[in-house]
């Protein structure tokens, strides 16, 4: 069993940035496909990022592309999502989600994908 453990969230203004950290715990990090996800009250789940198990391939929803990045260190085996000129629209509880994959490239953006999930970091930005 993976257990994922988040840190990193907070409440900001408009413009300022945040980082994200998510560390597997029982595997490797080089042996994940690890995303990003966030749900905002009274929305649905939707993908933010995620980075494929060599962490050489990126994918980015449209709305932070250009503003977050997704990392890997396998260093100290930590997933990070540097977040910068956050905006009010932002807000919401981000989840860190990882799963198995052969493929050293391949990263989904649809949540069924992902077996391991962590609780959650709340992020708030306000105007």
């Amino acid at each position: 069993q993976v257990k994922l453990v988040e840190s990193g969230g907070g409440s900001v203004q408009a413009g300022e940035s945040l980082r994200l950290s998510c560390a597997p715990s029982g595997r490797a990090l080089s042996s994940l496909v690890m995303a990003w996800f966030r749900q905002a009250p009274g929305q649905e789940r939707e993908f933010v990022a995620g980075v494929s198990r060599s962490g050489h391939n990126t994918v980015y929803a449209d709305s932070v592309k250009g503003r977050y990045t997704i990392s890997k260190d396998n260093a100290v085996n930590t997933m990070y999502l540097e977040m910068n000129g956050l905006k009010p629209e932002d807000t919401a509880l981000y989840s860190c989600a990882a799963h198995q994959s052969f493929s050293t490239l391949q990263v989904s953006t649809r949540g069924y994908a992902y077996t391991f999930w962590g609780q959650g970091t709340q992020v708030t930005v306000s105007s």
